[in-house]
């Protein structure tokens, strides 16, 4: 992944009960076992030993079923509630160190949050909202306006600045909650959740709408979810989590091809593989293919190519950095692919 580490979560603990922090001076236990002892002696411990570096303009989502402790870890990267043991490195500064000033500073500065319930002041307007955390930046009012009116326009909810939350649709909500978030210009982005508690058609149009977003303003984002799906379309890499504990990291590619355990498997496993198909996956070498076919990158989603390929017979030509062909894309060889990975991957998942 380009660009250098932005955070870096590691060994983090979160653990409810009387006296977590007596746990962690006994040293040499293994994640597990010290999780086992946790339990037999009345304690829930909530994240286990959780490791994973955000990189400068990444997408990274974390991912699991309800009570997974993806929840958790997002609020205690963010310090809304406090990690029992680990570190969480901003540009290399250790957040769980930093005194509540320190802390206060970096979230007015540095982050951006936004929830499944949107928290918007239903007194205030929707430029009032959005400009809220401005002023306890201590800007001038000309300065919050003009912060304002950008991320108005960025997210598209320009005409208006004058209504109120409860004249507002889910959807409209939604948008002024990250428009609060990006007004303080983030360097590291959290979202928990934000499009779930939204219909299905609203929610594809904020996906659109934060992946627009993101190719514009290019943030270090934590990203937290349990449908896959919502994963495979935003995230660069993602964590799947389990009962407290990361199961595998990687490339939604690499969850789903190459899982790491059933549990994996079980959890990608209704994801269409036609979804995350690339063109160099598909390509077969031709030596006397026709001249003039259309071309397109090695890494194109194959589900996108489908209008061009059912337009082009003959197939589509997969053409690399400095022009290098790479082979083609013909339905002949997308069907033998697709038989081959929904074949391994129905190998994995088990049944009964």
């Amino acid at each position: 992944m380009p660009g250098s580490v932005k955070l870096s979560c590691r060994n983090l603990w979160k653990v409810y009960g009387p006296d977590p922090g007596r746990f962690f001076h006994e040293g040499g236990a293994a994640p597990e076992a010290l999780a086992a002892k946790m339990r037999a002696e009345r304690h829930i411990p909530a994240a286990i030993d959780v490791g994973f570096d955000v990189h400068v303009g990444e997408t990274f989502v974390i991912m699991g079923l309800s009570g997974s402790g993806k929840s958790t870890v997002v609020r205690c990267l963010s310090r809304l509630i406090e990690p029992d043991h680990g570190q969480v490195l901003l540009d290399g500064k250790d957040l769980l160190a930093a005194s509540d000033h320190e802390l206060i500073e970096i979230r007015r500065h540095k982050m951006g949050m936004v929830f499944q319930n949107f928290g918007l002041l239903p007194h205030l307007t929707v430029l009032e909202n959005i400009s809220f955390p401005l002023r306890l930046q201590g800007l001038t009012a000309a300065q919050q306006r003009d912060r304002a009116a950008h991320v108005i326009d960025l997210v598209g909810l320009n005409g208006r600045e004058g209504s109120y939350p409860s004249q507002l649709s889910g959807g409209q909500q939604q948008r002024v909650g990250i428009a609060r978030s990006l007004a303080v210009e983030p360097e590291l982005w959290f979202l928990d959740e934000p499009f779930s508690a939204l219909d299905p058609l609203i929610r594809r149009q904020m996906q659109d709408e934060f992946l627009r977003i993101q190719r514009v303003l290019k943030k270090s984002i934590v990203f937290i979810t349990h449908d896959f799906l919502e994963a495979l379309r935003i995230a660069d890499r993602m964590a799947i989590m389990r009962d407290g504990r990361i199961v595998q990291i990687g490339t939604p590619e690499d969850l789903i091809l190459n899982p790491a355990d059933d549990y994996v498997a079980q959890f990608t496993g209704e994801v269409p593989r036609i979804k995350i198909l690339r063109a160099h996956q598909c390509a077969v070498a031709m030596a006397n293919r026709p001249d003039g076919l259309p071309q397109i990158g090695p890494d194109d989603r194959i589900e996108g190519l489908l209008p061009r390929l059912a337009a082009s017979p003959a197939g589509l030509d997969v053409v690399g950095p400095g022009g290098v062909y790479l082979g083609t894309v013909t339905a002949a060889s997308l069907v033998e692919t697709l038989g081959r990975v929904e074949g391994a991957s129905l190998s994995r998942v088990p049944h009964g």
